[in-house]
């Protein structure tokens, strides 16, 4: 996403796909139009399990026409036919969805849906807000601009435009889906919006198929002319959509979607500042390190320890996943297996190993993309004692110039975000939507920047083998990531659009 956010034609045009030949709680509602017709899970990487909410409703006065043969396809009526009733044409109905990552919390008249989104959420809404557009095209509504909330935690009220370029947001789409920036003044329920079971879609399948929302959704919409979605994660699918929305989404996700020019302008200075550090332009890595406290209890993974912290996870993995953790003596067995399976985030250490074996030698450049790191300063010293220059961006920026972007958290992930996105090798050490938006822009953008996607099952055999020398262990570390490196690759039922956007956004089917 590196030519993704930006505004400059030459950036913009160095994208292989092409703007007519294509393609956790976050607000953004819909607005269906007069138009409107049709017939009446678990991710370990992601965080905890998080309740998502899209609200859905009301007046559009301009036909958002779909293509022919996406229309035949989603089995949609032309409302100008003569078999399309007068209701029809009449029907105001408005989608909203909230889309964010993190926890549900307490809901208030207009603070619509509070729900935590740490740094690693942003991806999450980037994702989202991809799929409400989609799924805005799909039962032609009218997006209400997205609303961005955090809850206590952070003690942050991010709001979209205090991240994303809005009129661009718009703009951009408006041939594709209509949006609007708010909830219009003749609904007057707006403190029911999101507690209301009556305005409540529930039950939505995870990696749902657009003729599930014609079906299902849209009928509901109708009688209600507003209601919400719950949850929204994961709830639109890749392949059982028409190619003609997965292109939307990837248009939304590598063009629609722009930082705001001074996080942009931010991002410049600390690349500039990564590549000059030794005062010669030197290339960096950025690492996306997911060893969080968060991360490590979610895995229900074993790491090297003391005995209490060992206790101390414990009595974490009981208090927040309860159902999961039971008595605790099945985690050891499951453990062992799930690290075999290369299912466990790799520790600092483990990292630094990988690095070594693929030769990049102790002076490499690493801005290190992270929240706090489980153990802290010990679990880091491994990483650190093999690569010194080892940064992150409250080092590389002064606290005046970090200070402006602590009012939201989502700017300091976004910072993040676009320095690992621009760097010329990203590494990341586990799964989740911030490695996989980054693999999958920089594939998009030409596959030119190296993206090493580590083996943990071959690091988990590797590792745990004593008799397995120096040489033996980097020769096979090599070998193993010589297709892992983020060049294209095929798609697949079910494949994730946004760490693979080959077929769907980069080619004509």
């Amino acid at each position: 996403m590196a030519e993704l956010r930006h505004s400059t034609a030459a950036r913009a045009s160095s994208s292989p796909a092409k703007r007519d030949s294509d393609a956790s709680s976050a607000s953004s509602p819909f607005l269906a139009s007069p138009s409107s017709r049709g017939r009446g899970a678990d991710n370990e990487d992601d965080g905890k399990d998080a309740r998502r909410s899209s609200p859905l409703l009301a007046p559009h006065h301009k036909h958002l026409r779909l293509p022919s043969p996406l229309r035949s396809l989603l089995a949609l009526e032309d409302p100008r036919s003569a078999a399309a009733s007068s209701s029809y044409r009449i029907l105001l109905a408005l989608l909203a969805l909230l889309l964010a990552a993190g926890l549900f919390a307490v809901p208030s008249l207009w603070s619509r849906l509070v729900s935590s989104l740490c740094p690693s959420s942003l991806p999450n809404a980037i994702d989202f807000i991809c799929n409400a557009v989609a799924i805005a095209k799909i039962m032609s509504a009218t997006l209400i601009l997205p609303v961005l909330k955090q809850d206590q935690i952070w003690k942050d009220q991010t709001k979209f435009e205090d991240i994303f370029d809005v009129d661009h947001f718009i703009n951009y789409l408006k041939d594709d889906v209509r949006i609007v920036r708010d909830i219009p003044d003749w609904f007057t329920e707006k403190d029911e919006l999101f507690t209301s079971i009556k305005r409540t879609v529930k039950n939505i399948p995870k990696y749902a198929s657009a003729q599930f929302y014609i079906d299902n959704v849209l009928p509901r919409i109708k009688e209600k002319k507003i209601m919400s979605i719950k949850p929204f994660v994961d709830r639109l699918g890749y392949d059982n959509v028409p190619t003609e929305i997965n292109r939307l989404r990837c248009r939304v996700n590598y063009h629609a979607l722009k930082f705001l020019p001074h996080i942009e302008e931010m991002a410049d200075k600390l690349v500039s500042r990564m590549r000059n550090r030794t005062g010669s332009i030197k290339p960096y890595m950025a690492l996306h390190l997911r060893f969080e406290k968060g991360m490590v209890g979610l895995s229900f993974c074993d790491f090297a320890g003391t005995r209490e912290e060992k206790v101390m996870m414990a009595a974490y993995r009981q208090k927040e996943w309860p159902r999961r953790y039971k008595n605790g003596s099945h985690l050891w067995p499951l453990a062992l297996q799930k690290r075999k399976e290369g299912r466990c985030p790799l520790e600092p250490g483990e990292i630094a190993v990988i690095l070594r074996a693929l030769g990049y030698p102790s002076g490499t450049q690493i801005y290190v993309a992270s929240g706090q790191v489980y153990g802290g300063k010990n679990r880091m010293a491994p990483l650190k004692n093999m690569f010194p220059n080892l940064v992150t961006k409250e080092e590389l920026a002064s606290p005046e110039e970090v200070a402006p972007f602590r009012r939201h958290v989502t700017s300091l992930a976004a910072l993040d975000f676009l320095v690992c996105l621009r760097s010329d090798v990203f590494v990341m050490t586990h799964g989740g939507n911030f490695a996989k938006l980054i693999i999958g822009a920089r594939r998009y953008a030409g596959h030119r920047l190296k993206s090493v996607k580590p083996d943990k099952g071959l690091m988990s055999k590797s590792l745990g083998d004593p008799d397995l020398g120096w040489a033996s262990f980097a020769e096979d570390v090599v070998v193993a990531h010589r297709t892992r490196t983020g060049l294209p690759e095929p798609t697949f039922p079910s494949y994730d659009l946004w760490e693979n956007p080959l077929t769907p956004c980069m080619c004509r089917a």
